[in-house]
């Protein structure tokens, strides 16, 4: 049940979360103005001297700024405009119920609200890591060329 203090203070609700992400993402977007200097400039100054230490590790050669900024402006996307496959997995668990029958839907039911309880927080602490790695990339880029 949800406490008087919850209601009160809605800034840990999915709709901020949702909108400090995307305004993050939005300022990322309108400050990085030549998204391919970030090509090749690690994610943080930590991977950045762990990579100087060893060429060997092909990980830190994929992990760059520029695809992560790719990433973010495409969970951008995916949010404003919806994931483009969510009709096809909606007709694969239509079948898998049909093909099991009504006891797997009756269990399912009953565990709703722990379900979505579990996946809401779950995505509010991905969109706050997402949201400090939209920020984080907008200061390095800063740094880069010099602002």
């Amino acid at each position: 049940m949800m406490q008087i203090s919850e209601a009160l203070n809605p800034k840990n609700s999915l709709f901020n979360a949702m909108n400090r992400f995307l305004g993050a993402v939005n300022n990322m977007d309108q400050t990085v103005m030549v998204p391919s200097l970030l090509r090749d400039v690690p994610l943080d100054e930590e991977r950045e001297m762990a990579a100087l230490k060893s060429q060997t590790n092909n990980d830190l050669d994929d992990a760059d700024m520029y695809s992560y900024y790719q990433l973010l402006k495409s969970i951008r996307r995916d949010m404003e405009w919806g994931v483009r496959c969510a009709g096809e997995r909606r007709k694969q668990e239509l079948s898998r119920m049909d093909s099991e029958g009504e006891e797997v839907e009756e269990e399912e039911e009953a565990d709703l609200e722990k379900q979505f309880q579990f996946h809401l927080t779950g995505l509010q602490g991905v969109l706050s890591k997402l949201t400090r790695q939209a920020d984080t990339l907008t200061k390095r880029y800063k740094q880069e060329i010099g602002i």
